[in-house]
């Protein structure tokens, strides 16, 4: 199979650059040939604010450039993982006059939330979801927290609502869970259930860790900023002093580094490479993922599930569709510290050896990459049959 993968880098790498290539080195080893459609965004930079409007909204020239691609390299199918901005809605059209079955992977909830995340002030918003053209958005700047830039994208997919686009250039959604596959279905983009597939992301076997070579700290990893709530998870050690790892970098660093500071109990190793963050995860009692967003499907938790790490979770919808309370983890209430503190007292008292065990099955059962590529092929074989 010949499958073109198309995608918008952002002007700062993130997970979705990561599912990217792990898709594509999938594909590879089992035999397909993929080729790559990359747009960048640092290429909008300078262009005077109308032509921007023009471009986000539908940029002829990346149709031009998607056709031109099409006749050299012939795809069986199409697989967008970002079109914002510079490839723009255009290479759906273009895709539809060639005959191509095209797949968008809906990473977060842009099309139905200009800020992407349904989050705002700390907290979950769903103001817009049924909106065709959502003007809270655009009221709360929630975008990049600009008036002009959420403007723009609100038109954009509004506009696209209006046109059709979203239901009748898209063959079909894949969406990481079946949570977020409802919020789309119940959306103003008006798309039929049948056309969202669910196909999680995944993440190679990192290799299980036994409880008893585990060590006596709890591990957060993760940008440090009040929506991943590295904020409850310091109020929690107030409130139960217990040994802490905290990896990552973010707003409140600065906070975190105080927090450390005062505490011998709380170790704050700043950003770190794949390698140390892995060697924690597997000396960790536990992961901590305070999350109060919905949050998609964070690699950070397949990873976690992959060394049979449990975790302790926000009880909050999507997520408490990965992890099951009692089975792979423990669920405490969204944004409650105290708890929290009192799950980490159960977690140090209690007998969790199960935890462990259900952790790694849960990752055996569901996300390897050997079925998340039977997924995926059924999900393209479907489309090339329907042309």
């Amino acid at each position: 199979m010949r499958i073109l993968q198309i995608h918008n880098k952002y002007l700062q790498k993130g997970g979705e650059d990561s599912v990217l290539e792990n898709e594509k080195n999938l594909l590879l080893l089992h035999g397909h040939q993929v080729e790559q459609l990359l747009f960048d965004n640092t290429t909008i930079e300078g262009l005077e604010k109308l032509k921007l409007i023009y471009k986000i909204v539908f940029n002829h020239d990346s149709a031009k450039i998607l056709r031109k691609k099409i006749e050299e390299f012939k795809p069986d199918i199409i697989h967008v993982h970002n079109f914002f901005y510079v490839a723009s809605p255009a290479i759906f059209y273009e895709a539809k006059k060639q005959h191509i079955p095209i797949i968008q992977t809906l990473h977060n909830f842009r099309l139905i939330c200009s800020g992407s995340l349904l989050l705002r002030k700390g907290s979950v918003c769903e103001l817009c979801i049924k909106k065709t053209f959502p003007l809270a958005g655009i009221q709360h700047k929630c975008f990049q927290d600009s008036l002009v830039k959420t403007t723009q994208l609100t038109l954009t997919t509004s506009l696209h609502k209006i046109w059709g686009t979203w239901k009748n250039k898209i063959d079909t959604y894949i969406t990481l869970t079946h949570f977020i596959k409802d919020k789309f279905a119940h959306s103003s983009l008006g798309l039929n259930p049948s056309k969202i597939q669910v196909k999680p992301n995944f993440v190679e076997d990192l290799g299980f860790q036994v409880q008893t070579n585990r060590k006596n700290f709890f591990l957060f990893v993760g940008r440090l900023s009040k929506e991943k709530g590295i904020d409850i998870v310091l109020k929690a050690s107030l409130i139960h002093d217990f040994h802490l790892e905290i990896i990552g970098g973010g707003e409140m660093q600065n906070v975190v580094q105080e927090y450390a500071q005062n505490n011998p109990n709380i170790v704050y190793h700043g950003f770190q490479q794949k390698e140390f963050i892995l060697e924690k995860m597997k000396s960790a009692k536990a992961l901590i993922f305070p999350s109060v967003w919905y949050e998609g499907m964070p690699m950070t938790i397949l990873e976690s599930l992959s060394t049979g790490t449990p975790i302790l979770i926000s009880d909050i919808k999507n997520l408490n569709e990965i992890i099951t309370d009692h089975h792979n983890g423990l669920h405490f209430k969204t944004g409650n510290a105290e708890d929290l503190a009192s799950k980490i007292r159960y977690f140090e008292t209690e007998n969790i050896s199960h935890l462990y065990k259900n952790a790694r099955n849960t990752y055996l059962d569901k996300y390897t990459p050997e079925i998340n590529y039977k997924i995926l092929m059924k999900i393209y074989e479907d489309n090339i049959k329907k042309q």
